[in-house]
């Protein structure tokens, strides 16, 4: 039944997603960025567009290089080893890539290496040059030290501990040279200021000021960067009128470094954001080459859009950085047709993040057997084109996809095919959709199909339940059980079940971009080939046989989604475990003093204490450890203390544990107690003197 796209009409895209950090595996962001860009690649691909969806790890940089040190391993092995669990989460979420690549790759040092010669080449004036740059320098391990690998006191309020760039208390930013009592976090020793020999491109050439201005107000005809990302530019280029509102760009870094090697220039390597982004091309080329494309004819193809998926956290690099060093290599390459850019994954109104232990892993996500289905429906219904965080609440969650995909979408199917099971499996004539509707196949199809392109997934999806809510509607109001009891009302509950599975046709062709999988089940049952986007106009014939109805989707159970936010050590005592102290047993293996010192053990004052709503032994505290912010902390001492006895308590505590995602919150530490054969629980408690903030050595 597929209608074939015309050559005229027929687009060229080539698609990417930001480039996941290689030193860990996939964290939920990344996900969520994916399934956006896979919805849009799969609504392409239904248009019949010609699509090349790639991406590749990112793979360079100090990180990996210290990491894979730590693990007494090479860093190609550690970047291997984090690529073999990339295909457990692409093909999970069914993330439709067409060849995923590294940076770490023979095309991505080939084509970094000539970008940087094209540029350093450029006449009349070179845009590379030299100069001297102080920095840190770690003298115990011999290393120039990245910021976050430096730490001190925030010079601007006094908080220690703070990274090199930038204060997590007052949020003031600097530059680590600024610090108080600097130490570096590799090994504690106090950095060395070194001078050393970097290269930059010179970002604030009047030329490339002046093309960037140009770029991101019109990236290509017809396209315009959303207005929340050029504004943002805008600040960073300053008006027309302004000068030296952009820094050049240190391009370079020094050994001991995992990177590509800078061309004619001793133990110099490219910066980790030089190389990173090219690893777009460098997949691109790679899988263009396994199908005998030549790429360098490809990119220059007039009919070729490239259009990059990132988040709000990399738009510098995107839209100052890559362009520029596109425009000014010349062709072959090419600057990008536009960058479409989201917001964070927020849980509960929190940003998800890996490092503080507040995100939901996508790896235990399938490992609990969910179906990842609910989640790419329920991120896509919350997306649009804006850059606004999501939010991820585990109710709302529950009762839209319940509510959606099996009270609305699925109930159709399975409450029509039980009629049309008495007939054979074979469909009867029927009012055509207009009549029953009001309005033509061919508008629906245009109306949601204007909302996939723009990614308002969110009002694509309520167009599709808005389309459903009617054809059950149209059912009940029928009442074909009734019909079904007498001979002269069959028919027409034939009819009614055969109208209501045309519409289910109908909207399964217009989930598709977001439900692939349970699609292709579903046109299994309705005995189609794999259906495009223009089928949608076309309707069943009158006596089309289906098969028989087989489950589709099973509803979400409240109990699975506790034990996805638990997270995969919930039955474990943990950083934020509601057990308070375990028995001793009666041996115990020794442990060093450096395994002790390991523990950041601090006196904290407990602010508050709270009872938590359907938690049997928790008490939920808010604790100030001297650290000019409050920590929430869950402790399973209910049994033993009110809590009203506790507020202005001291306690000791672990400050260092990772953070915990639990089903009443966030807990951030762990308070320390006794416990033994016998009942009862014992909060412990400094001597009189002692304030918030001391460590307990």
């Amino acid at each position: 039944m597929s209608a074939a796209v015309s050559t005229s009409s027929r687009r060229k895209l080539f698609v990417t997603t930001a480039l996941p950090y290689a030193n860990g595996p996939f964290h939920i962001g990344h996900v969520m960025e994916y399934i956006q860009a896979d919805i849009w690649v799969r609504f392409q691909r239904m248009q019949g567009h010609e699509v090349h969806f790639c991406c590749a790890d990112d793979a360079h940089g100090a990180p990996i290089m210290l990491k894979a040190e730590e693990q007494g391993v090479t860093p190609q092995k550690l970047v291997a080893r984090i690529a073999a669990t990339r295909p457990k989460i692409l093909d999970g979420f069914h993330l439709s890539f067409d060849h995923w690549h590294s940076t770490d790759s023979p095309e991505n040092v080939e084509l970094s290496q000539d970008i940087y010669r094209r540029l350093k080449a450029r006449q009349p004036h070179s845009l590379i040059y030299a100069k001297q740059v102080e920095q840190f320098y770690d003298p115990v391990k011999a290393m120039f030290l990245p910021d976050r690998y430096i730490k001190g006191t925030c010079p601007n309020c006094g908080t220690k501990d703070q990274y090199g760039d930038a204060c997590e208390n007052c949020s003031s930013t600097y530059a680590p040279t600024d610090l108080i009592d600097p130490y570096s976090t590799l090994t504690g020793a106090r950095p060395d200021l070194r001078s050393s020999q970097h290269l930059f491109f010179r970002l604030s050439d009047p030329k490339v000021v002046a093309f960037l201005r140009e770029w991101t107000r019109v990236p290509a005809p017809g396209h315009s960067l959303q207005p929340e990302v050029l504004n943002k530019v805008n600040e960073w280029l300053g008006s027309d009128g302004e000068k030296d509102k952009l820094t050049d760009w240190d391009i370079s870094r020094d050994p001991p470094y995992f990177g590509i090697p800078i061309p004619d220039e001793a133990d110099k390597y490219f910066y980790v954001w030089l190389d990173a982004p090219v690893g777009y091309l460098a997949s691109l080329k790679a899988h263009l080459t396994k199908l005998g494309v030549d790429w360098k004819a490809f990119l220059q193809d007039p009919n070729v859009d490239q259009y990059h998926f990132i988040g709000k956290d990399i738009v510098y690099h995107h839209t100052l950085f890559w362009p520029a060093m596109l425009k000014f290599a010349g062709a072959p390459y090419r600057t990008p047709t536009n960058v479409f850019v989201h917001g964070f994954l927020t849980a509960l109104g929190e940003k998800m993040s890996k490092s503080r232990g507040t995100g939901i892993s996508p790896d235990y996500y399938l490992d609990l057997g969910l179906n990842s289905e609910w989640l790419r429906y329920y991120i896509a219904a919350k997306l649009n084109d804006k850059v606004e965080d999501i939010d991820f609440n585990p109710d709302d969650f529950i009762a839209r996809v319940n509510s959606d995909l099996i009270g609305k979408y699925v109930n159709i199917a399975a409450r029509a095919a039980r009629f049309i099971a008495n007939n054979g499996n074979q469909l009867v004539g029927r009012q055509s959709f207009e009549i029953r509707h009001g309005i033509s196949p061919d508008d629906v199809a245009k109306i949601a199909g204007d909302f996939y392109a723009r990614r308002e997934y969110g009002k694509a999806l309520r167009e599709v339940m808005t389309l459903a809510d009617k054809s059950n509607q149209r059912f009940d109001a029928a009442k074909p059980w009734e019909l079904a009891k007498n001979p002269d009302g069959r028919r027409r509950a034939l009819e009614v079940s055969s109208e209501c599975l045309d519409d289910f046709r109908i909207l399964t062709i217009l989930l598709k971009p977001v439900l692939p999988a349970l699609a292709a089940q579903a046109e299994a049952f309705l005995n189609l080939t794999a259906q495009s986007w223009a089928d949608i106009a076309q309707p069943l014939p009158d006596d089309h046989r289906i098969n028989p109805y087989a489950h589709l989707m099973s509803r979400i159970e409240p109990k699975q989604i506790d034990a996805l936010i638990e997270g995969p050590d919930s039955a474990a005592t943990t950083s934020s475990s509601p057990t308070p102290a375990a028995v001793v047993a009666d041996k115990v293996s020794t442990i060093s003093i450096d395994d002790f010192t390991k523990v950041d053990l601090r006196i904290a004052r407990i602010v508050n204490a709270e009872n938590v709503g359907g938690a049997d032994k928790l008490l939920k505290l808010t604790l100030d450890a001297g650290e000019g912010r409050e920590r929430t902390v869950f402790a399973g001492i209910k049994s033993a203390y009110d809590p009203a006895q506790l507020i202005g308590r001291l306690t000791p505590m672990v400050a260092n544990l990772a953070p915990r995602k639990m089903k009443f919150g966030v807990s951030e530490g762990m308070v320390l107690a006794a416990s033994g054969d016998g009942p009862g629980i014992f909060l412990l408690a400094p001597d009189s003197g002692a304030t918030p903030g001391m460590r307990v050595k």
